[in-house]
């Protein structure tokens, strides 16, 4: 798309003017007195958890592929959609732009309701130099006590509008990956941009960092950053977040003479000369990984989920568990089967295995097969937040998008396992028909959407068929149902409890 006015600065002040009422889809939104902070994902400030559920595939305005993203509010208080049409953003929705590739949700302006963070890496951007194809833009849609959506401001962003020291360029994908979160009463935002070309290195990539008011732009010849720039790394290609330490992935990244190996850096909330501190550099040939060896095309760092971690002894969650997804890792003799890696963070950024799981790991259930990408997307979680970690209580879900159900090709699945411990101890494999609702059919793709919180686990079948028609579905299981306990599975899809009756990815990204 072509913007059609000035993209704004970092000055998110100027973004807090009064807003008119939320127009919303369903019930009528409730008014709050004021927003009341504290409840992750509350767009409306009341208290109550909301879902933002993204659909980059959507037609918007007859626009194919234009994208939208919908945004459940908690207790019935209505649905709202985002796009590019609304007045408030500076750019036309157009085919293509995939409007909610990547989402994220945090307190912004620290007003006590939560801002989402929505993105369109494909997003054609004229500049001086004419139309930058897939140069990308950044949107941060703020919640207000009516909700969020057509009366809430909105800051636009492409990449130099960010950062004037940058260039926006064609192939950019600003944006391709978001992670937001608060850190020492902070918030912060970590914007991927692995399409960016550094000096002559192309898709080296870049990541932008916004803390307070500060903002800084990072890649790997920057001082104190580990490992250097070199064609295809695609540093910012994924990335997570949590209060204490974030992770960028870099999937491309040459280890020795093994290209698109891959490699993990991590990183703390402190800044120094104004960037974020890198802590360490992973790969699958570090002396801390003592399982796994970097491979050729194993592409370690696609997927990244991170959670604070209490270790035994300690008073508070003062380290990290990241899960690594790397799903083209050949297993034994079968290529692509994928695996995932969990690392254990300290805060000086020492690291150390937990665990390497693949389908050949003790008594996990399943078998490797070709071509099943186990690790497409991860995610980990504490189901007793602030509590030791253990067995018990860190739970990790793994996507493998490409599994057959059946008969039914890429059907797609879950897999559910202890974060730590023997991954194999009360693992469990959720497929449509058997742990998730509906009937599994061929290329649903479940699991390519894939968020969790402490309580629930959200999966999303963006490619679900309902009377024949591609329109995707959300499921939000308790983590006890997840493990294979009792609890209710909630359903949320085109058509039903006030969401618009249509989407072409519904649940390609959650929060």
């Amino acid at each position: 798309m072509r913007f059609r006015t000035r993209i704004a600065g970092l000055g998110m002040a100027s973004a807090l003017a009064a807003s008119a009422a939320v127009v919303s889809v369903g019930a009528s939104p409730a008014t709050a007195a004021a927003c009341t902070a504290g409840t992750d994902s509350d767009f409306n400030g009341d208290g109550i958890r909301d879902m933002a559920i993204a659909d980059p595939q959507a037609t918007v305005g007859g626009y194919t592929a234009a994208g939208l993203v919908r945004v459940i509010l908690g207790g019935g208080k209505g649905v709202s959609e985002i796009s590019q049409a609304l007045p408030q953003i500076s750019a036309n929705p157009e085919a293509g732009d995939q409007f909610g590739y990547a989402i994220a949700a945090y307190d912004a302006n620290q007003d006590g309701c939560s801002d989402l963070v929505v993105s369109a890496p494909y997003e054609d951007v004229t500049t001086a130099d004419g139309a930058q194809a897939d140069a990308g833009s950044v949107y941060i849609v703020h919640g207000t006590t009516s909700g969020i959506g057509a009366g809430s401001p909105i800051t636009s962003y492409t990449q130099a509008g960010l950062d004037g020291s940058t260039t926006t360029e064609a192939g950019d994908l600003f944006g391709f990956s978001l992670a937001a979160g608060s850190t020492a009463n902070k918030p912060f935002l970590v914007i991927g941009v692995p399409g960016e070309a550094v000096g002559s290195a192309a898709q080296a990539g870049c990541i932008h960092y916004i803390q307070g008011t500060a903002k800084s732009t990072v890649n790997q010849d920057d001082p104190g950053i580990p490992g250097a720039v070199e064609a295809n790394d695609r540093f910012g290609y994924a990335l997570a977040a949590q209060s204490k330490f974030f992770v960028v992935g870099s999937p491309g990244e040459a280890i020795g003479t093994e290209t698109f190996a891959g490699a993990v850096t991590v990183f703390n909330h402190t800044l120094t000369d104004g960037r974020p501190t890198a802590l360490s550099n992973i790969d699958e040939n570090h002396s801390a990984l003592t399982s796994g060896t970097a491979e050729k095309d194993d592409r370690f760092g696609t997927s990244l989920a991170l959670v604070p971690y209490r270790p035994s002894g300690a008073a508070s969650e003062t380290d990290a568990l990241v899960a690594i997804g790397t799903p083209n890792e050949n297993v034994g003799s079968v290529a692509d089967a994928g695996a995932v890696t969990v690392v254990h963070v300290k805060p000086t950024g020492a690291l150390a295995e937990v665990n390497l799981i693949d389908r050949l790991s003790p008594n996990v259930e399943g078998e490797p097969v070709v071509g099943d990408f186990f690790g497409q997307r991860v995610q980990i979680s504490n189901t007793a937040p602030g509590e030791v970690g253990s067995a018990a209580n860190v739970r990790l879900a793994v996507s493998v998008p490409n599994q057959e159900v059946g008969a039914a090709e890429n059907a797609g699945a879950v897999h559910v396992l202890p974060g730590m411990g023997a991954p194999g101890d009360g693992d469990r494999i959720l497929t449509r028909g058997a742990g998730l609702p509906d009937a599994a059919e061929a290329r649903d793709f479940a699991g390519l959407g894939l968020w969790s919180t402490s309580a629930e686990l959200y999966v999303g079948v963006p490619y679900s068929k309902t009377d024949g028609l591609q329109k995707g579905v959300v499921y939000a299981l308790p983590w006890s149902v997840a493990t294979g306990g009792t609890g209710t599975v909630r359903t949320l899809k085109p058509g039903a409890d006030g969401i618009p009756d249509e989407g072409k990815a519904f649940g390609s990204a959650i929060r």
